[in-house]
């Protein structure tokens, strides 16, 4: 092949790219493809999306407490005296209280009520228990606090969270906390599954 002009580096990279074919092979290549017809399709292959992520700890362990909700009143030797706080649904099994006072079940949301005052955190705590249960989260942590920084050292949210708490019909149980989720100054609450 003769070219008129000079040959840039660009053109002999396309030239070794796509080398040239005789024409008696495209020929052959015509023949050989002549009855070939293109497939003539309106449909597409469809993305496949992704499966969405299925929290499978969290059901397991939504179904423990489903499948342990009822059972023997605890055992009076397990139930802490002092600072602690407890309380249980009658009926409510043995294992699921010893779970939730243990710390063993995921907690799935946090309140905090240090530095509220009494009115401030009966509010809270209502929109808090609320916004829980319509989420379907089956346990929470609330910070009431020990009372070190109130008026004669006194737990008063304590107190008023312990009262408040067993008076609704949603908490199945709660607990005081371990040591390392603060102790006598946060409950462990278990939520009944909304009707």
């Amino acid at each position: 092949m003769v070219h008129s002009g000079p040959v840039s580096e660009r053109n002999v990279a396309v030239m070794k790219r796509y080398p040239q074919v005789p024409d008696e092979e495209k020929e052959l290549f015509r023949q050989a493809v002549s009855d070939v017809r293109p497939l003539r399709t309106d449909t597409v292959q469809a993305h496949q999306p992704r499966p969405a992520p299925i929290p499978y700890k969290r059901l397991e362990d939504e179904s423990r407490v489903l499948d342990d909700l009822f059972s023997d009143p605890p055992d009076p030797s397990e139930v802490e005296t002092g600072e602690e706080l407890f309380f249980s649904r009658s009926g409510l099994q043995h294992g699921v209280i010893r779970k939730l006072r243990r710390g063993h079940y995921a907690v799935g949301a946090e309140l905090d009520l240090h530095g509220m005052t009494v009115v401030e955190a009966r509010a809270a705590l209502t929109e808090f228990l609320h916004t829980a249960q319509s989420r379907q989260i089956r346990c929470v942590r609330i910070v009431h606090g020990k009372g070190n920084g109130s008026m004669n050292r006194l737990p008063v949210l304590k107190g008023k969270v312990n009262h408040w708490l067993r008076q609704r019909d949603e908490i199945l149980a709660f607990s005081s906390a371990r040591q390392v989720d603060g102790g006598t100054g946060a409950v462990y609450v278990l939520l009944r599954r909304p009707r």
